[in-house]
């Protein structure tokens, strides 16, 4: 069955409100605050806050610099006990003779005292509240609520608290002065890193002495009758009273925590290791995908593909899966990648429109109030002067980012739910869409049976509708068509399909079939499909990117006709140097006026590169000059060669070179002969598992493969052996990928 093409969520989105809302959360605690700067401490801070272990001020801040008091810190512990429902026994006891049953505190004092053991006072036996707690002494008393006595720490405070502190992970991200006094940016940092800590008794983490604990990926978070929900690949689950999440944290792997007795959502705790990667496909198979940059990743059959608000493996999702498609790739510490989220990391729940060309005005709020995101435009990276009107932007949290697309989408308005003038969905071209709270607006100015062009999120939602007239935001909605004489569907490049009613002809269908074509419609259940040629001209030039005079984008993708349809392949398949502009049948060109989509009208793509040891011989006349061809191969492991090839290249014997291999019927030759970056000396300390290594800052992907050579055994080892044998080694990398490596 020929791939459906579900490519490019591109980002497009609207918001009446400043503050990025969840659809639905309106009466709910969602909150979000606009002074801290940093993504890490903003997602420790969002799961302590549903926890209720600290919240922000009256002005919407939280001031993560201002530092706490003893007093204040205890409350926070007590909170972090999910102790809050014993409170009420110990507001009338007195156990420090300066905590009067009268402080604000003294119930939360009394309690992580005489309740809990956690804290203690002075030598002069008084508690002194209001000075500020230190670092080491935060560290102290979360030990102790970890398990941890005096005699299994050692006897020098505090340092002997910090170090242990360091070893089990509890400062990660504080500091090591112990003496100076406690942020509120680190206290976050401090309590997220206690929820992920094992206790001393081992067997479970802190997370799990509070309450139930759930392994997954918080897929979204939304309210239904003003009560917070958590979307987890597990389940959904509901929050305390009067908390709901800001999705600062939707997209990560972690742990819930639900409250044993109430059977609610107490916080979500993220995972700590890892990181997050966002790239654009290029091609996906069974045990690999390739981005846009030619970076090839590694695949597992199981590993979880999230999509639209589903799971499935690799092995299911990535037939659906094609060029262009938004991927975030979450690394384990090794650099392997351990799920993926089809998108930009989560599902659109706020989005901003741009209506001033260079605009990025409610960019910040999206964030939640920070400035340290990046933006994406369609995909690759982009700054504001590439905003133009009618732009839209989403946030992903999970990678820090603003999506901004220009998907647009014209129109036969067809049906709506639950009316026009506050619709919730809207269909058209046979499309069901999903309407933002914020775009209802925009959307209710139309009624079925007009023109209309939507404007959709990333993740395909309606963030605002424009009349379907002139050409200031006319539709760009293209695809591959599968048509008959009297319907038709189309797989649309922002990840959907499309169906309705067509009358062709038996030559309009041989002509459309199988081909790029833009789509609208201007009645009910039907659609007009035109297809897609011309475009910018000139030849493609695959060493220098450029088609003609033009750049290619970044994300281009590049589709061949290989007889039975449209394929993509990737920039790298392209093994001629030059290929002609009558090759081509269409380019067409994004906002910045680069290339973006090429349809080549024959299968010109070859096999990837084979990377290895040239085997090369060749014949020279008296006075030095080759005579004839030359004979190549290329070694790349114990037994493991290329046919040999006459070839026109001129190489060294041992050289390490890729060669790409073109097959035409039974007849094979060399498409291409290129030379890797070499980087030498590369110590074994940079090093990320087997998975990744680092050097000058930018991290390289390992093949599960990679050929490995000990050049003074002249024998093939594998990657162990070799990081055994020598302390570093050489390096051949091409296109963010290690293909070979050398030692001795």
């Amino acid at each position: 069955m020929r791939k459906r093409i579900t490519a490019w969520l591109l980002s497009v989105c609207m918001a009446v409100s400043l503050l990025a809302v969840p659809a639905g959360a309106a009466g709910s605690a969602t909150v979000t605050f606009s002074d801290i700067g940093d993504r890490t401490t903003a997602m420790a801070v969002e799961s302590l806050r549903l926890l209720g272990v600290l919240d922000g001020y009256g002005d919407g801040t939280f001031r993560p610099s201002t530092v706490l008091t003893r007093a204040q810190f205890c409350k926070m512990a007590v909170y972090a006990l999910n102790g809050s429902g014993e409170l009420g026994r110990y507001r009338t006891v007195t156990v420090f003779p300066d905590v009067k049953p009268s402080h604000w505190a003294a119930a939360y004092i009394n309690m992580a005292a005489k309740g809990k053991g956690v804290i203690s006072g002075y030598a002069d036996g008084q508690f002194h509240p209001d000075r500020t707690v230190t670092v080491g002494q935060a560290v102290t008393i979360l030990l102790r609520m970890l398990g941890y006595k005096d005699e299994d720490v050692g006897g020098i405070w505090p340092d002997s608290y910090m170090a242990e502190g360091a070893v089990i992970g509890l400062t990660d991200g504080v500091g090591t002065d112990g003496n100076a006094g406690l942020t509120r940016a680190q206290a976050a940092r401090l309590f997220l890193n206690l929820l992920r800590t094992q206790t001393k008794e081992g067997g479970t983490t802190f997370a799990g002495t509070i309450g139930q604990t759930v392994e997954g990926v918080l897929l979204s978070c939304d309210s239904d009758g003003g009560e917070g929900r958590l979307h987890l690949s597990t389940g959904t689950y509901t929050l305390t009273a009067g908390k709901a999440s800001n999705g600062l944290l939707n997209g990560m792997k972690g742990t819930l925590v639900v409250d044993s007795k109430s059977g609610r959502a107490l916080t979500f705790v993220p995972d700590a290791v890892g990181s997050s990667k966002t790239v654009v496909l290029a091609s996906a198979k069974a045990t690999e995908l390739t981005d846009t940059s030619g970076t090839v990743y590694a695949m597992k059959s199981d590993t979880q593909v999230f999509q639209n608000g589903a799971v499935s493996s690799w092995s299911e999702a990535y037939t659906w899966l094609n060029a262009g498609t938004s991927l975030t790739l979450y690394l384990d510490a090794a650099g392997n990648v351990d799920y993926v989220f089809a998108g930009g990391g989560g599902t659109s729940t706020a989005a901003v429109i741009v209506y001033e060309n260079g605009s990025t005005d409610g960019f910040a709020s999206l964030a939640g109030g920070t400035a340290d995101y990046a933006i994406y435009k369609n995909g690759i990276p982009a700054r504001a002067g590439d905003m133009r009107k009618y732009d839209v932007a989403t946030y992903s949290p999970t990678t820090n980012s603003i999506r901004v697309c220009d998907t647009r989408l014209t129109g036969y308005y067809e049906d709506c739910a639950p009316n026009p003038s506050e619709p919730s969905k809207i269909t058209v071209l046979g499309y069901e869409f999903n309407v933002l709270p914020s775009a209802r607006q925009t959307v209710s100015q139309f009624r079925p049976g007009d023109q209309i062009t939507l404007l959709l999120t990333e993740d395909n939602q309606v963030a605002g509708a424009v009349e379907a007239t002139g050409s200031t935001a006319t539709g760009n909605a293209i695809g591959i068509a599968e048509v008959s004489s009297g319907s038709a569907t189309v797989d649309l490049l922002c990840g959907i399909q499309v169906k309705g009613s067509v009358s062709l002809s038996a030559g309009d269908v041989e002509r459309l079939n199988g081909q790029l074509v833009r789509v609208s419609s201007n009645r009910k259940g039907g659609l007009s499909l035109t297809r897609l040629t011309g475009g910018v001209s000139g030849p493609l030039n695959t060493e220098t990117g450029r088609l003609g005079s033009r750049e290619l984008a970044d994300n281009v993708i590049i589709f061949q006709n290989d007889g039975s349809g449209l394929t993509a392949v990737s920039l790298s398949q392209l093994t001629q140097g030059e290929i002609p502009a009558s090759q081509i049948t269409y380019a067409g060109t994004d906002w910045a006026d680069r290339v973006k989509v090429i349809v080549l009208n024959s299968a010109v793509a070859s096999s990837e590169y084979t990377f290895g040891r040239a085997r090369y011989s060749a014949n020279y006349d008296e006075e030095g000059n080759r005579v004839g061809n030359a004979q190549l191969s290329v070694e790349y492991g114990e037994g493991k060669t290329t046919p040999t090839f006459e070839t026109g290249y001129e190489v060294r014997n041992g050289d390490i070179v890729g060669i790409s291999i073109i097959r035409t019927g039974s007849i094979q030759r060399i498409g291409r002969l290129i030379y890797p970056e070499e980087l030498k000396s590369v110590p074994n300390e940079a090093w990320s598992g087997k998975g990744a290594v680092t050097v000058n800052g930018r991290t390289y992907t390992v093949p599960a493969s990679l050929p490995c050579y000990n050049r003074e055994t002249k024998e093939w080892v594998t990657l162990t052996e070799a990081r055994a044998y020598a302390d570093s080694a050489t390096l051949y990398v091409h296109q963010g990928v290690v293909r070979f490596l050398e030692v001795g």
